[in-house]
């Protein structure tokens, strides 16, 4: 059994080190921003996950099961929100898209962030900063 399993772990260790192969060839290869950002944070989760998988499966014990499940669980999410704020902030420095991505829905939907009349009320003309109001006690700097 111990063989198998050792034949098994080196198989997803090599399946994650091709994911991650792939991914980087995504990056060097893919057109824009968006899209090798896809790639790069797809690749992670999905080659990381093969390979501490593979690795447990070379020293199977409950306590490295443990860890190989919060790790997986820690990379799984804050890949997910590295990626999401990366693809945000490009988005808001209006990083060129490709000529292939015809539909921007961000741009379609009503605006994620309030201007200054939304938050104030007041007219805003343009290259204006919006009103300036003083302070008015030690709760308001």
């Amino acid at each position: 059994m111990s063989d198998v399993l050792t034949h098994v772990g080196t198989g997803l260790v090599l399946a994650g080190a091709l994911v991650f192969a792939v991914g980087a060839l995504g990056l060097v290869r893919l057109p824009d921003v968006y899209s090798r950002l896809s790639a790069v944070t797809m690749a992670g989760g999905l080659g990381i996950a093969l390979m501490l998988i593979g690795v447990l499966l070379h020293f199977p014990s409950p306590l490295n099961t443990v860890k190989v499940a919060l790790a997986l669980l820690i990379q799984l999410a804050t890949a997910a929100v590295g990626g999401n704020a990366m693809a945000r902030a490009a988005y808001l420095t209006r990083a060129p898209r490709a000529a292939a991505t015809r539909f921007d829905q961000l741009a379609t939907a009503e605006s994620l962030t309030p201007t200054a009349e939304d938050v104030v009320g007041v007219e805003v003309e343009p290259g204006d900063v919006g009103p300036v109001t003083e302070p008015q006690g030690p709760g308001d700097r």
